[in-house]
């Protein structure tokens, strides 16, 4: 059946994949019984799609259908509350929505999973294919609130155990009689840059002020802009950093745009030395799953070393998290879960469908314009109730 697309919007390609196989599993069999007809079309949009998605629709006449890709790379959790009228049912992303209004975690959706909320509060859930759990690592290290637990693992504790891992890393590097105290870059890094603290023993410090008026940097378009957005967004303490040698622990560096500028205003606010600790490793290739990270050329850590990253970004010493290190948390935390998804590191895809050839198509289109009318698609879900 002909659809014509409106936007470049890959949440739209895969409502008119679903459309058109409902459409045609109501062609197939008309007399079938309509909420049958919805699974059976889920059931082919997911044989159909590759890519990360997490998914909630709302579906005339049959009611608040919610399911996800059968990798699990995106998140996707169901929560419920009882009122006067019976039990009521909400989907989220993360479980850090429920609370506010109410609600109470179930558990998470499956991979591979469809959920249906009837108009009269009934659950019917089915598994559509066949499916293994490979989540997204870059969730728990900068895309998820701390508050969430995602695939039965908490965010905060995961950032933790990174902030232990690292704090070993550090204490290999000969430099702890040096630090005067460790300070976060706010926000993200804060569980990390605690554990770092207690595990060396340093006084934590909040030397960043944060302006939270001012967006995220680093999924800004505009080079230019980033920059000045960094010195709007954090303002150094001179009285914190003044004739200190300081640790930085940040989630994670991407283009270095916001770091270098951050370095600088560190060292203008009166530092003596500045070491720098990633709590995840470097960010090298392409996220093809729905997270607006640059084209490959544009990461700092591409072709470069530690050291001579370090050595853009200003600083006396750089840290990063070692990608082992990360893969062992994140089983540490859910021993069920085999595989991360970890391919801003590593370059392994767990569709095993990216080639060269579609990441050079995606790096010539640019940022801007990375939503594609066709191929792997990637989003995460709005809350629904």
């Amino acid at each position: 059946f002909p659809r014509h697309l409106r936007t470049q919007s890959d949440s739209e390609v895969l409502l008119n994949v679903f459309a058109d196989e409902l459409q045609q599993s109501h062609i197939n069999d008309p007399n079938n019984d309509l909420i049958e007809q919805v699974f059976e079309a889920c059931k082919a949009t997911m044989e159909k799609v590759e890519g990360a998605y997490s998914v909630i629709q709302v579906i005339n006449q049959v009611g608040m259908f919610a399911y996800r890709d059968p990798h699990g790379i995106r998140p996707l959790v169901l929560g419920k509350r009882s009122s006067v009228y019976g039990n009521e049912w909400c989907v989220a992303s993360e479980d850090c929505a429920f609370g506010p209004i109410g609600f109470e975690r179930v558990r998470d959706i499956n991979p591979g999973e469809a959920l249906l909320v009837t108009p009269s509060g009934a659950i019917i859930s089915r598994q559509c294919v066949t499916a293994n759990l490979n989540p997204c690592i870059f969730e728990y290290i900068y895309l998820a609130r701390p508050d969430s637990v995602l695939n039965d693992i908490s965010v905060y504790e995961f950032q933790l155990s990174l902030g232990r891992k690292l704090a070993k890393r550090i204490e290999e590097m000969g430099i702890i009689d040096e630090v005067d105290m460790v300070v976060p870059v706010p926000d993200g890094s804060r569980p990390a840059a605690i554990e770092i603290a207690a595990m060396l023993n340093k006084p934590y410090r909040e030397g960043l002020v944060k302006n939270r008026y001012v967006g995220r940097t680093f999924i800004m378009p505009d080079q230019r802009l980033r920059e000045l957005s960094v010195r709007r967004k954090l303002n150094a303490m001179t009285t914190v950093f003044k004739d200190k040698c300081v640790l930085l622990v940040d989630d994670s560096i991407v283009r270095g745009t916001t770091m270098t500028q951050i370095v600088n205003m560190v060292r203008e606010a009166g530092a003596k030395k500045v070491f720098l600790a990633s709590a995840s490793p470097p960010v090298k290739y392409p996220n093809v799953y729905g997270v607006d990270l640059p084209s490959k050329k544009e990461f700092i850590a591409n072709n470069l070393t530690e050291e001579e990253v370090g050595r853009v970004l200003g600083a006396d010493l750089l840290i990063y998290q070692t990608i082992e290190d990360l893969i062992e948390v994140g089983k540490e935390h859910n021993p069920r879960i085999n595989t991360f998804d970890a391919s801003c590191f590593d370059a392994h895809y767990v569709t095993d469908n990216i080639t060269e050839e579609f990441l050079f198509q995606l790096e010539q289109k640019g940022r801007g314009k990375r939503q594609f009318k066709s191929g792997p698609v990637g989003g995460r879900a709005q809350i629904a109730a």
